[in-house]
């Protein structure tokens, strides 16, 4: 468990490159951490639970995929170090799920992980209570610094830079290989992809495009071998880093 003696507010954005390497360095390390993953999107919470399994000797993880379930698990279990919630949770508008469950447990921290940044969306998830805000494009490295930055009693505000990676995802930038790599995809792979993005599973991919569970299957294995990865949540992660959702309506 990891009691919070203090909360001191910190921009991160402040220390210049090294001192950020070497403050990150010096947080605490934490032998056991139990976390709630409130987020609608299975293989996002599968990315975060890596995240957290990774970056941590012990971890007890509870997932919720919508606000409701996120309520239940907070009202009844008391012992939660950390919350990590995605803002746009089902049941939830604007901040009120995170407004709603700091009531439930006030002495919880509750970091946003969102897809969406901007500097005014940070300032008004802290000023509605949260411990920190962490967009879902920066790398896994920074997102367990973050987590330790928030588990040793501070406020987690991403600098610019994480927020500029994060609005050129969302706008469709990104890395340009990866981009070429998305536009391999035939027009047949990337309707499957799209849906894939979503977190639908095969069965509901092949019904919405009335095709048959074999060939999306074989359009997933096409994708997987196009993109140079090895799961299903490699590629969306990879989705994610280039706003493949906003360059796919554009198609």
């Amino acid at each position: 468990m990891c009691p919070l003696f203090f909360r001191q507010v910190l921009h991160l954005n402040s220390f210049s490159g090294s001192d950020r390497v070497s403050r990150e360095l010096q947080l605490p390390e934490f032998d056991m951490v139990r976390i709630l993953i409130a987020d609608d999107h299975p293989l996002f919470r599968d990315a975060m639970r890596q995240v957290v399994e990774s970056g941590f000797k012990e971890s007890d993880i509870i997932e919720a995929g919508n606000l409701d379930e996120a309520r239940a698990v907070m009202t009844e279990d008391q012992e939660l170090d950390l919350v990590l919630l995605d803002i746009h949770m089902p049941g939830a508008e604007g901040y009120s799920g995170l407004v709603e469950l700091r009531k439930l447990s006030p002495a919880t921290p509750i970091v946003i992980v969102s897809g969406s940044a901007d500097a005014t969306a940070v300032e008004k998830v802290i000023e509605y209570g949260a411990a920190g805000f962490i967009p879902k494009a920066i790398s896994r490295e920074r997102m367990q610094a973050a987590i330790r930055t928030v588990m040793a009693g501070e406020v987690y505000h991403p600098e610019e830079t994480d927020l500029e990676v994060a609005m050129a995802s969302e706008s469709g930038g990104g890395d340009p290989e990866l981009l070429e790599r998305m536009k391999s995809l035939t027009a047949a792979e990337t309707k499957v992809f799209h849906l894939l993005v979503e977190g639908k599973p095969n069965k509901i991919i092949a019904y919405d495009l009335d095709i048959k569970e074999s060939t999306v299957k074989a359009h997933i294995s096409a994708i997987l071998r196009k993109l140079q990865v090895f799961s299903r949540t490699q590629a969306v992660l990879m989705a994610k880093d280039v706003g493949f959702k906003a360059y796919s309506e554009r198609m």
